[in-house]
Formats: C-alpha cells, sequence, structure tokens
C-alpha cells in the first residue's frame, strides 16, 4: 500500500515525457517516477511491464498497466475527469482503448517529442541505473 498513487513511466522515452508533463497537470494527487529510479519490486511491479507500458500503482497497492493505467488515474482525478475513467474502463470501450495505447506505445519513436532512445528495442535503451 502506498500512501498516494504512483505514475510510473520510461523516463528514457521523450514521447512518455511530454505524455507524463500533461499528466502532472490534472487535478490529482499523486507521485511519478521513472522506472528507472523505482524499486519496482517494493510496488508489486517488474521492470519488464514498466519497459512495456505506463503504470499506475493505487493506495491499496493494485497495479494498472497501459490503458487500464490511464484509465485508473483519470477515475483518481476530480471532476470531470473520473467519468472519462469510467467510460474508458467500460468493456468495449476498454478493449478499444488497450489497442489504441499498445498502437502508440509500438509507435512512439514515430510520434511527437520521441528521442532517438525511443528508436531503440526496450531492453537496449539506455537507462540510470
Amino acid at each position: 500500500m502506498t500512501e498516494l498513487p504512483v505514475l510510473i513511466y520510461d523516463g528514457d522515452c521523450g514521447f512518455c515525457t511530454r505524455s507524463v508533463r500533461l499528466a502532472v497537470r490534472l487535478p490529482v494527487r499523486m507521485r511519478v517516477r521513472t522506472w528507472q529510479e523505482t524499486d519496482l519490486a517494493a510496488l508489486g511491479a517488474t521492470e519488464d511491464r514498466a519497459r512495456r507500458e505506463v503504470l499506475w500503482v493505487d493506495r491499496t497497492g493494485g497495479v494498472f498497466g497501459g490503458a487500464a493505467a490511464v484509465a485508473e488515474l483519470l477515475k483518481s482525478c476530480r471532476a470531470p475527469w473520473p467519468a472519462l475513467g469510467w467510460i474508458t474502463s467500460a468493456p468495449l470501450v476498454r478493449t478499444l482503448a488497450a489497442h489504441a495505447y499498445r498502437w502508440v506505445a509500438d509507435n512512439r519513436h514515430r510520434l511527437p517529442g520521441s528521442t532517438p532512445a525511443c528508436q531503440l528495442p526496450p531492453d537496449q535503451r539506455p537507462h540510470r541505473d
């Protein structure tokens, strides 16, 4: 369990970093950490998962990834954002959101804000130890 929810992202990815800069503007109290500088095991997450998707660790220790992490983040915000989070969690929308998230994650090196590190396979990206 954590005092505040934690948003974990790939700090080597420029697109991810830019996306998180938008997320921190949302009306929610949370901690934001790069996976490279986080004790993932202590939060119930793995490096393999953190390399593939953004993670949201809620106050109870629940770990959500990808589109589900974004939905949980939105549900944790003040109005009107929780409505969008609940819509994103609805069965059909959840499936579409997961596919859209995977496409973005797989193509982030082609999107605005990407860095050369985004173009490397995840296991070859530089990161801070």
